[in-house]
């Protein structure tokens, strides 16, 4: 049986910038596209967690240190600068690989700089007060 995971996760990133005009896609900075293990290309889900509209699209890779979230295309008309949003991976596993597999978890504050690094899907974050 083959099962659809979490792979991984960028949580409560702050979008930069909106390019309705773009052809699609999200930029992720490099370092974060790297610290969850995304490529260039990759399927995400993202998840806006100030209005809760969720969308699809793939990523690309943005300049590194810069923090830049960048929605782009039809997707700029859902989620804006300023917003807080997930981005979401999934892999499929085997049963087996599915069990023991641990996703990635990225924490960043508000420059979209890497906070914490982990697996622990419970950990809090930066929760609202």
């Amino acid at each position: 049986m083959f099962r659809t995971m979490l792979k991984s996760k960028i949580h409560r990133a702050t979008v930069t910038q909106a390019d309705l005009h773009y052809v699609g896609s999200v930029t992720v900075d490099a370092d974060l596209l790297d610290a969850a293990d995304l490529l260039p290309g990759e399927q995400v889900t993202i998840v806006d967690i100030t209005n809760g509209a969720r969308l699809e699209t793939y990523t690309i890779e943005g300049e590194r240190g810069s923090g830049v979230i960048g929605i782009n295309g039809a997707a700029a008309h859902l989620v804006h600068p300023g917003d807080l949003v997930i981005l979401i991976s999934y892999a499929v596993l085997e049963d087996v690989e599915a069990k023991a597999y641990v996703p990635k978890v990225v924490h960043v504050d508000e420059q979209n700089r890497i906070k914490h690094l982990g697996d622990d899907l419970s950990y809090p974050g930066t929760l609202p007060a």
